[in-house]
């Protein structure tokens, strides 16, 4: 984690921009020649999201630390989707960006395990070790218990990654399970929470947070105020900013005294912002770049710096 913590010192800012581009949010200029090219096919679609990921990419590359792929927006465009998912990793690595893949991926033994080597690490092929998607980062779903985290653990010791367990997520309806409280009067997510501090306990960094960090969302702040304290090694992933409601008051307590401690993701208020804004089209990444300076000023302001 200590990886992400540091882009976000040296860029001063706390935030993440999601690439979960729908093909309404693309010009339909660059619509157009990817179907004139490949046709109006699966490949022309995912030929058009990642030029429409490396224009984005381009324009916020000196702006936010990360950005986050959310992996069913790729899969819906089939193997060519998952194609354009693996350039966009590349593409954005390359820029200095580190990538959250937001798979929320779960299951147990070899099966986790092959997630892991999936978006973190490697797949081992005729005795070589190979990349598949390499990611810097993963989203993952603990319902499993320890099961189907541990098998993710060394994958993220060797190569130097990261995952974000769902602990209390942004959604509405996430209070029906995630609130729901035990005989020791714990809730859900606080004893998941609990666990994310135990399953990184042995991998605390420079800045004090572990790989094991949590997605708390931005909707839910006085339960986000709560894990804060609760948490004090577990980085978290905070969805939920703009789009969805949550505003920088709202983000707030996510972060500790230093400013650290969180980083915050915007997805369709950055993506479309070209066209809440009436841009021409071929500002779309300009009008892009713009909102993700606002997001980073209106939460630098709230939390009062990044130290």
């Amino acid at each position: 984690m200590d990886r992400l913590i540091e882009a976000i010192r040296a860029k001063k800012n706390p935030t993440v921009a999601g690439l979960d581009p729908k093909l309404s949010y693309i010009p339909q200029s660059m619509l157009n020649a990817a179907y004139s090219q490949y046709g109006k096919t699966l490949e022309g679609a995912a030929a058009a999201v990642l030029q429409f990921n490396k224009g984005i990419i381009d324009a916020l590359a000196s702006i936010v630390p990360a950005v986050k792929p959310q992996c069913a927006y790729y899969e819906q465009f089939g193997w060519q989707g998952m194609r354009t998912l693996e350039a966009t990793i590349r593409y954005a690595q390359e820029k200095g960006l580190y990538v959250i893949l937001d798979g929320k991926r779960n299951d147990i033994g070899t099966t986790m395990q092959a997630y892991a080597q999936a978006h973190l690490g490697t797949t081992e092929v005729a005795g070589q070790a190979l990349p598949a998607f390499a990611g810097d980062a993963l989203t993952v779903n603990p319902y499993l218990g320890a099961d189907g985290i541990e098998p993710l653990l060394p994958v993220c010791k060797r190569y130097d990654r990261s995952a974000f367990v769902l602990v209390k997520t942004s959604n509405p309806s996430s209070g029906e399970l995630q609130d729901r409280t035990f005989a020791d009067g714990k809730t859900l997510y606080a004893t998941v929470g609990g666990l994310c501090e135990q399953w990184g306990a042995d991998t605390r960094g420079e800045y004090g947070y572990s790989r094991v960090g949590a997605v708390v969302g931005a909707t839910y702040p006085a339960q986000l105020a709560e894990l804060r304290r609760a948490l004090p090694h577990t980085f978290f992933l905070v969805p939920g900013y703009g789009a969805q409601g949550g505003g920088a008051k709202d983000v707030a307590p996510a972060f500790d005294e230093r400013g650290l401690g969180a980083v915050v993701n915007a997805s369709r208020s950055i993506l479309t912002a070209w066209q809440k804004t009436g841009a021409d089209e071929r500002d779309y990444a300009a009008a892009a770049a713009k909102e993700a300076v606002r997001m980073r000023d209106d939460i630098v302001s709230e939390i009062g710096g990044i130290r």
